[in-house]
């Protein structure tokens, strides 16, 4: 099934990898993985034929210390512009991977195998590269779209629970944001058991037309950051302290903390935040909120910010967002409140 030119479902991960090879014709390929992808996935392709990268996995990886690594391992191994380089992996995969690619001898072309939930609905979709710096997450990069997303479902089945219900988190995203009846059907649904392959094709149709139309993120764009501004924040504040959280995670919590700023601003009705947050505290368990002077200063940080104002995407009711909304320290003060007492 063919999402797009360039977005494609596919049966076997070697064969699609060929046909790739044989469009290109790069002189040399490497793939990347982590300890997960190289034990799970690098047996779907005839690895013993290219380069094999492995670095370790987690969102604490993703920095200037780890690309250095694959820097230099695609340089003794005597890569050039003409090269591929091949991500197989989660979203920090896909974030560092393309990153290095693009910058690598200013720039080389690079293709993703996305295989977690939330790099096929989400990471890998729209462009957007970077990696962490000074604590701050995505913090240097740059906007950058692979050759091609090749999408193997059965990927998912090498997830652990946990990593499944983190990519549901943007799933949940894209029905609140953008589409009413998207929302109904996943939050109907039975979690985990889904067609995942009508999940994962419809929040791609859903990331890419609001990407086609703003892809520098100047506004439409800024819509898939509803639920991010605080779960950004709250995300880097756990990866700097070393407790585990996962991306979907926080995101989860940024959604309902953000559901009811839109509430007190009169955007979002009482039922609809009601609904919202029922269903997603019936995915996700409850969190600490980090001190609330912690998030004002990560917070301070956000790429959507102009100047000292901190910008929103906020929902103007299920199925519609709106961006560049205005908050005070109060009513986030009111929206954690409301949250802890759902705990």
């Amino acid at each position: 099934m063919e999402l797009s030119k360039d977005i494609l479902f596919i049966k076997s991960p070697q064969d699609a990898l060929q046909e790739v090879l044989n469009q290109l014709n790069p002189d040399k390929v490497a793939i990347l993985v982590d300890e997960n992808t190289a034990r799970h996935c690098l047996p779907y392709f005839k690895h013993d034929q290219y380069l094999i990268i492995e670095i370790q996995s987690g969102e604490i990886n993703k920095n200037l210390r780890t690309c250095e690594k694959i820097w230099e391992a695609l340089t003794r191994a005597g890569f050039s512009r003409k090269s591929l380089l091949v991500n197989v992996g989660g979203g920090v995969i896909g974030d560092m991977g393309g990153f290095v690619a693009s910058t690598y001898k200013r720039g080389i072309r690079f293709i993703n195998y996305p295989t977690t939930l939330l790099a096929m609905v989400d990471a890998n979709i729209g462009g957007k590269l970077g990696i962490d710096f000074m604590g701050l997450k995505n913090h240097i990069g740059l906007f950058n779209d692979p050759e091609r997303i090749l999408i193997f479902t059965d990927f998912l089945k090498t997830l652990p629970p946990r990593e499944l219900r983190s990519g549901f988190g943007e799933v949940i995203k894209h029905g609140l944001i953008r589409d009413e009846h998207y929302w109904k059907q996943t939050s109907t649904s039975q979690f985990p058991e889904m067609e995942w392959k009508s999940v994962i094709q419809r929040s791609v149709e859903i990331k890419s037309e609001v990407v086609k139309e703003d892809p520098r993120e100047n506004g439409l764009r800024k819509i898939l950051n509803y639920g991010h501004t605080l779960g950004h924040a709250v995300e880097t504040w756990y990866l700097n302290h070393q407790k585990s959280l996962l991306h979907g995670e926080a995101i989860a919590v940024g959604m309902i903390l953000e559901a009811h700023l839109s509430f007190q601003l009169k955007l979002l009705d009482e039922k609809s935040l009601e609904e919202i947050t029922g269903y997603i505290t019936s995915i996700y368990e409850g969190i600490a909120i980090p001190p609330m002077e912690n998030l004002m200063e990560l917070m301070g940080q956000d790429k959507k910010n102009v100047g000292n104002e901190i910008n929103f995407s906020l929902l103007e009711k299920i199925g519609k967002c709106v961006y560049d909304m205005k908050v005070d320290e109060k009513m986030i003060a009111a929206a954690i409140k409301f949250y802890n007492t759902l705990k």
